[in-house]
């Protein structure tokens, strides 16, 4: 008995044919796709990321003011809404609080520089002689450690560094040049930033009303949320920064005071300026009145205000930051440092300055979003009620004016296909379609 024959692989048992994209599909490894998904993604995010740098840096002069105008604009704030509430217009009362910071900020730098001249004239012996016992302690340090460093050779180093200067005159002139132009730049940037100031005053909240309008209708009031909350830390901490910048000031500059270090109250005031960069300001500024101690008093003087410095700073960072900094902003360390030095990256010293509060701005706002805060907001919630019912307005507008329109072309084309009167003609067809035919009267019109 035979066996029963096999029967042939027909065309339709036979597996289907892969195109190429899918044969391609199949030999690529699931981790090589997803990572070639995350690779073409991260390209055009360096790309955005590298041209928003670019641009930053061309649009420095327009920036930084921009921004400077706004923090100022949230500490000034208080003062502004109390000449408000004074029955002052807002416009003037905004005036009156740029002539005020005007006022207040020409003071200081006339008090500071006349403490500078007094001072660097009464220092200028004691600042010969520190300089002497530095060269004295260099002798010996050297000597201790095998090293023969004479007066001499101290003397060629000085005529061969300003050989070195006399040769290099036209970079320093080029340096020099360079200052000058910074300095025309920060002129124009500071009339700018004051008369910016001026409106962010007056008009700040009509101005950012305005630019949310330019937002998605739907998420409007989200956005209008955040960045009104992301204002409100921003001016929490600017006060607070100027709470702790003055604890830092007076601290620093009474110590230097009782220790007898000359200059003590530019030192303060270069303290309360330093303490508005985190952490790398303080250290600067610390460092300064330190010098200013060993220059002019000695080393045990210098240790004592070093210990100063150390004492105002741990109390800064372990008492003030966190209660009260950490009520007004929740910013870990580590961006702070990373903010700070992006900053300084991009738009050097003001980056520095600004960094920070941007910063604040940015976590607070995006903390908004995520947490959907607008939903229990009751200002957000009027906002969306008033868009919807402006949705609602719009639309029935909309449908009105479609009704018009189609009316009117229901005229028009009823004057049109409507046949003399006696003609015998048959009429056109009706405008809503039905088939009607005349027997020779003519129909009548219908609304």
């Amino acid at each position: 008995m035979s066996a029963p024959d096999t029967p042939e692989p027909t065309e339709s048992h036979a597996p289907p044919r892969l195109t190429e994209e899918e044969r391609i599909q199949n030999d690529v490894p699931w981790g090589v796709r997803i990572a070639a998904a995350w690779s073409w993604r991260i390209i055009i995010i360096l790309i955005l990321t590298g041209t928003l740098i670019w641009l930053l840096g061309h649009l420095s002069l327009l920036l930084i003011p921009l921004l400077v105008a706004a923090l100022l604009a949230t500490l000034l704030r208080p003062l502004h809404d109390l000449l408000v509430k004074l029955k002052f217009p807002r416009f003037l009362a905004a005036i009156t609080t740029l002539i005020v910071l005007i006022a207040f900020v020409t003071g200081l730098l006339f008090l500071v520089s006349q403490q500078l001249f007094r001072g660097f004239s009464e220092m200028a012996n004691q600042v010969t002689e520190g300089l002497f016992k530095l060269v004295t302690v260099a002798e010996d340090t050297a000597a201790n450690l095998g090293v023969q460093l004479s007066t001499d050779q101290i003397n060629q180093g000085l005529e061969e560094g300003l050989a070195y200067l006399q040769e290099n005159a036209d970079a320093i002139l080029g340096g020099a040049i360079a200052i000058s132009s910074t300095a025309g730049s920060v002129i124009v940037g500071s009339i700018l930033a004051l008369f910016t100031l001026v409106f962010f005053l007056a008009d700040g909240r009509k101005i950012w009303d305005f630019l949310v309008l330019f937002a998605p209708g739907q998420h409007r009031a989200a956005i209008h949320g955040a960045g009104r909350h992301g204002w409100t830390a921003l001016g929490s901490y600017m006060r607070v920064q100027v709470f702790v910048a003055g604890v830092d000031a007076v601290g620093i500059g009474v110590g230097a005071a009782l220790l007898g270090v000359p200059l003590a109250l530019p030192v303060a005031v270069l303290v309360f300026l330093g303490s508005f960069i985190p952490i790398v300001g303080a250290v600067v500024t610390g460092a300064v009145a330190v010098i200013l101690a060993l220059v002019a008093n000695g080393w045990g003087n210098a240790l004592l205000m070093l210990g100063v410095v150390l004492l105002v700073q741990q109390i800064e960072s372990n008492i003030l930051q966190p209660i009260v900094m950490g009520k007004a902003v929740r910013l870990h360390p580590l961006a702070v440092i990373l903010a700070v030095t992006a900053g300084t990256t991009l738009l050097d010293l003001a980056g520095a300055l600004l960094a920070v509060p941007v910063l604040a701005f940015v976590n607070r706002a995006t903390r908004y979003l995520k947490h959907e805060e607008w939903r229990g907001d009751p200002e957000a919630r009027a906002m969306e009620q008033r868009e919807k019912e402006a949705a609602v307005k719009r639309s029935a507008q909309q449908e009105a004016l479609a009704v018009q329109d189609r009316l009117a072309w229901m005229s028009v084309i009823r004057r049109f296909t409507k046949r003399p009167a006696g003609s015998g003609a048959v009429d056109a067809a009706p405008v809503d379609g039905t088939d009607a035919v005349t027997d020779g009267t003519e129909a009548p019109d219908r609304e």
